[in-house]
């Protein structure tokens, strides 16, 4: 029952880290959302799954540092509410494990705002979890419990039973406790827990950065403050953290902890980011690239009327296929009109693209290059050829078509342009959508470890967004093809790897492949 202004507020946890970590449920309820009040610990990558409309505010503390008081949130979000607006309030982990979301929903019930709770994955099992470490195990450990670590230990009067904990739970787990360690453990020691119980502490759970000190009661605080380890920090103590070396799995994935700039287009970016968050990189966008229609459809059109005095249609990209096609439904025609002409695809990308559209590619060259499919097409003398293609297009491949005898026309089905980047920032825990000076100084602190380049425009085009090909050459440059690597040299910079299969599958295998020279890479 919402508001009688349409009003509702939804108390959503957003998990621990890894966007991944989200409820089917969480996820439904902020895409429809037309207000999210998000915290710090909330992963960046969720906002991406907001509407385009939707209004951002930030409510979250860092260091002590509050944006908005409690009390001035809970007020926020009734406010909203009874201006008739559907309210996502996303918070990092679970709304009612620590996270405030019993005083908030408090609030909102005592001012007659309906809202629903939507409990998710809490850091307290998570982060163990992603460190190898679980937190019950059968014949080791049958009860934990999640304590604040924020409450000081040597106050007079504590509402923690430090007694009971000690010697009663098998395995102890502190949220925020990194500032109280040396008191907390030093409480557990003194009220009966032996000093060589296994402790560790991990640092930015569920996510490619992602740290894990081990160590005892004894030392774990010692440990901690060399490693330098700071909040966010959740704490395990029991000996379920000895399972650690055998079942850890996330930061012994092949790319993880590595940050990668992706440049692709911003709806591309996603396909290229989803696989570097399988091996456990941090993808990091700055589309260098954006596509655009064609200042003047005529020559595309007229094509298509056309359609049937052609001989083969060669499709150099996805977003060739995308952009033709669109154009042949806008003018009313469909896939049919495409019976007697046959199609070619360069690389597999390109030919899934066309089967999008239940089209089938009568040739692909074994090599994902223009000038592969001049020299194994066939006999093309006499034959008219029909090239849909962005408006920056390499002329070789209709060079050396003509130079076969074929009638070649090269129409502009898209234009590639420099992407205009978004101007803000997000205060979260990592950038939704980070700028040109964000990444620029990311760069310069060597904290990129991999640059990604996809075509010869995505180099040009991120030099040009930098200012500075110099601030690449800390990182490890990759690129798609020899077409790319070319231009990447031709500006000035040190190519490291090329990709031998010209895709995304042939990047994420070759980066793989070659995780070892990363090794030295700081991260």
């Amino acid at each position: 029952m919402r508001t009688k202004d349409g009003g509702y507020v939804f108390l959503v946890g957003a998990g621990p880290g890894d966007p991944g970590l989200i409820t089917v449920k969480g996820l439904e309820a902020l895409r429809q959302a037309e207000v999210v009040v998000y915290d710090y610990l909330t992963n960046a990558e969720l906002l991406k799954e907001t509407r385009p409309d939707a209004e951002f505010i930030y409510v979250g503390k860092r260091g002590g540092q509050h944006t908005l008081s409690q009390e001035e949130i809970n007020q926020l979000l009734v406010e909203k509410a009874q201006a008739g607006k559907t309210v996502a309030r996303l918070k990092g982990g679970d709304p009612f494990v620590f996270g405030r979301g019993g005083e908030e929903a408090m609030a909102l019930a005592e001012a007659g705002v309906p809202f629903e709770v939507i409990p998710a994955v809490t850091s307290a099992v998570a982060a163990p979890a992603y460190a190898g470490i679980p937190v019950t195990q059968r014949g080791l450990a049958s009860s934990f419990a999640v304590v604040t670590g924020h409450e000081d230990p040597t106050k007079a009067e504590l509402a923690i039973d430090w007694k009971y904990l000690a010697r009663g739970v098998d395995t102890l787990i502190f949220l925020m406790g990194v500032g109280n360690l040396p008191e907390i453990v030093a409480r557990l020691m003194e009220h009966g827990r032996p000093p060589e119980t296994p402790a560790a502490l991990v640092r930015w759970g569920t996510t490619p950065r992602q740290e894990t000190v081990v160590g005892t009661l004894a030392d774990i605080a010692e440990k901690v403050e060399a490693a330098g380890l700071r909040p966010p920090a959740v704490t395990v103590i029991g000996q379920v953290v000895n399972l650690r070396e055998h079942l850890r799995w996330y930061d012994r994935k092949p790319l993880f902890g590595k940050r990668v700039l992706v440049t692709r287009s911003r709806e591309q970016a996603s396909v290229l980011s989803r696989r570097l968050r399988e091996l456990g990189a941090e993808p990091v966008e700055l589309p260098a690239i954006a596509f655009q229609p064609p200042e003047d459809y005529t020559p595309l059109d007229a094509a298509i009327r056309h359609i049937h005095q052609y001989d083969w249609i060669i499709f150099t990209s996805t977003n060739g296929v995308r952009a033709f096609m669109e154009r042949l439904w806008t003018l009313g025609w469909d896939a049919r009109s495409l019976a007697r002409v046959k199609l070619a695809a360069i690389g597999p990308a390109t030919a899934a693209a066309l089967e999008q559209y239940h089209l089938r590619a009568d040739y692909m060259p074994d090599q994902y290059v223009a000038e592969a499919v001049a020299a194994g097409i066939g006999d093309v003398s006499g034959q008219r050829i029909l090239l849909p293609r962005t408006d920056i297009a390499r002329p070789a491949l209709a060079i050396a078509l003509r130079e076969a005898g074929a009638i070649v026309d090269e129409v502009t089905a898209y234009r590639t342009v420099l992407a205009e980047v978004v101007q803000e920032s997000v205060p979260t825990g990592g950038l939704v959508s980070p700028t040109s000076e964000d990444v620029r100084q990311m760069l310069a602190e060597n904290q990129i470890d991999v640059v990604t380049f996809t075509s010869s425009s995505t180099v040009r085009n991120l030099v040009a967004l930098l200012g500075d090909a110099e601030l690449l050459r800390g990182a490890l440059i990759v690129c798609i093809g020899p077409i790319t690597a070319g231009t990447a040299r031709e500006v000035g910079l040190r190519v490291d790897v090329v990709a031998e299969e010209y895709t995304v599958d042939g990047l994420i295998e070759v980066l793989t492949r070659e995780s070892g020279a990363l090794d030295g890479v700081p991260s």
